[in-house]
């Protein structure tokens, strides 16, 4: 096994250990009467990539990136009249959420406009 590819395994392995119950909801907190327990939502995301190249250019590059959101999405509300959730108000989704979206349609895109531009150089 190459060492990005166990630098990879060892990352995701980690990611997924603190993927758990507790990481999407809060500790309680009570006020007075009335037990708040918030519900968080969580997104994780990580690349990495190598190249090596030959040709016109010799060269060799490597990268990653991670990231890690979490936003509030409700709140559990136990007082004398019983339990609900109450959800907080969605906000629009920001420029980063959009772009994480996008990122596997560019992903696959850019293969493709490589392949066009290098046969263009050809003809």
């Amino acid at each position: 096994m190459g060492d990005v590819e166990t630098l990879l395994k060892t990352i995701t392995g980690e990611m997924q250990k603190s993927m758990t119950s507790k990481s999407v909801v809060g500790d309680p907190i009570t006020i007075q009467d009335t037990t708040l327990i918030p519900l968080i939502s969580i997104g994780m995301g990580f690349g990495a990539g190598i190249g090596a190249g030959k040709g016109r250019e010799e060269g060799e590059g490597s990268g990653g990136g991670g990231g890690l959101g979490i936003k509030p999405v409700a709140v559990v509300v136990i007082d004398k009249s019983g339990v609900k959730v109450e959800l907080l108000k969605e906000a629009r989704p920001s420029a980063i959420e959009k772009l994480a979206e996008a990122a596997p349609k560019i992903a696959e895109a850019i293969p493709k406009i490589k392949e066009k531009q290098g046969a263009e150089k050809e003809s």
